[in-house]
């Protein structure tokens, strides 16, 4: 009879030790989740075809980080490809083509610091008052201390729509021609 009941005591501790470990890990797991709010603010659908006005600076939020767009004119554009430009490159590779019309979308975050340059749109350029870097209006560096261009978010496009904190083969090709160093 001590055997039957040794027995029964070991499955009834293993049981409740079993269902106290399963319900530890939940609890656990329930924790490391994100919120639901949070979740959902890692992404950030943006409509293209608001943003109407040439050479305007148009400001969205994506993760608490301003996000910087520009609809570019066509001047901006003949600019681009002109042969003083010697950031042509990756001014041409960092535009986001939607029907036609030329964008520059970027982290508007200073690449030396962290500051937010403002953008002057009489000289087309953005200034950090900060430290006197210049970016211009591909968000490229033209003057430092700023190590690099501004960085481009992940993003995936959906037709006129840019989804930003999702991964598509567009953004990597960014990545693997260095047009943004962004690893967000």
């Amino acid at each position: 009879m001590k055997l039957d009941r040794r027995h029964f005591i070991e499955k009834v501790f293993g049981t409740v030790t079993g269902v106290g470990v399963v319900a530890s890990l939940y609890a656990m797991k329930r924790t490391w989740d994100p919120l639901p709010g949070i979740a959902a603010a890692g992404f950030t659908t943006l409509d293209m075809t608001k943003y109407t006005k040439y050479n305007h600076l148009y400001m969205e939020v994506w993760r608490g980080k301003p996000i910087f767009i520009i609809k570019k004119s066509t001047s901006m554009l003949k600019d681009m490809n002109s042969a003083r430009n010697k950031y042509k490159k990756q001014d041409v590779s960092r535009d986001i083509v939607i029907d036609d019309s030329h964008f520059l979308m970027c982290i508007g975050i200073c690449t030396h610091l962290g500051c937010i340059p403002a953008y002057r749109s009489q000289y087309e350029n953005f200034a950090c008052a900060c430290h006197g870097a210049m970016y211009d209006f591909s968000g490229m560096v033209t003057k430092p201390p700023a190590p690099r261009g501004f960085d481009i978010p992940p993003f995936k496009r959906n037709g006129n729509k840019l989804i930003l904190g999702l991964d598509s083969p567009e953004y990597q090709k960014l990545v693997k021609e260095h047009a943004t160093l962004n690893k967000a």
